[in-house]
């Protein structure tokens, strides 16, 4: 999609950091409103798993999710400088200024989740999302594809 807006195939695009702040760098477009703070919560990032193998492996998958909520935890402590610096080897190609200059971004619109529990309302706007696209037939029920019990069990037990 940056693509074709760089090339002049569109008016405007969505486009998620760094690439709106290296379009505004490059002088190829300008950030003018955050999706993330005009919708409300949306799940982009969940981790999916079968029944079978979550039933399997339960001490990876709490591990695993301790793992996601130090990293939340952290995220929410540290200054904008130290997380751009922990992001700087994933992003090479852009200046430490610059990735302060998201981090700052994410944070001012509250843009990273504080803990690892999906919420009901959260699926569901997401799931209206995507019935809107034309990418969702039909909702499943919360109860039935969600489980926060590893979540649940890592803000207890994380500090």
């Amino acid at each position: 999609m940056t693509g074709a807006f760089v090339g002049g195939e569109a008016d405007f695009t969505t486009a998620f950091e760094p690439t709106g702040t290296q379009l505004e760098k490059d002088g190829t477009g300008h950030i003018v409103a955050s999706i993330g703070q005009d919708s409300g919560e949306i799940p982009y990032t969940a981790y999916s798993t079968t029944e079978s193998f979550m039933n399997e492996n339960k001490d990876l998958i709490q591990r695993f999710t301790n793992a996601v909520y130090k990293g939340q935890l952290w995220v929410q402590s540290a200054s904008d400088e130290e997380v751009a610096k922990a992001m700087q080897p994933f992003f090479n190609d852009m200046s430490l200024d610059d990735l302060v200059s998201v981090v700052k971004r994410y944070k001012e619109v509250d843009a990273w989740s504080k803990d690892p529990v999906l919420k009901e309302e959260s699926l569901n706007k997401l799931m209206e999302v995507m019935k809107e696209a034309k990418e969702l037939d039909k909702e499943a029920p919360y109860k039935d594809i969600v489980n926060t019990n590893f979540a649940n069990n890592a803000m207890k037990n994380v500090k």
